[in-house]
């Protein structure tokens, strides 16, 4: 599993990570405080407070490429 924090400051940015997420079929999750959701969830995602950096963790040994198209969310 692979752990890092993203930001996500705008709708389209949340628009944008769930279609790169929906793309690797392995399980990532957002997490904020006490709350953990789906990252291929838009409304899941929007249920969490996106005004400071959230915890992603992709469960998934070989996560580089992945990380490379997020890199623009990465903080």
């Amino acid at each position: 599993m692979k752990t890092t924090k993203i930001m996500l400051a705008t709708i389209n940015d949340v628009k944008e990570f769930v279609n790169i997420v929906m793309a690797y079929d392995f399980d990532v999750d957002l997490i904020s405080g006490r709350y953990a959701v789906d990252a291929k969830s838009i409304m899941g995602i929007f249920s969490l407070d996106l005004s400071k950096p959230i915890e992603l963790n992709a469960h998934t040994d070989d996560a580089d490429a992945f990380l490379g198209k997020i890199k623009q969310f990465i903080v």
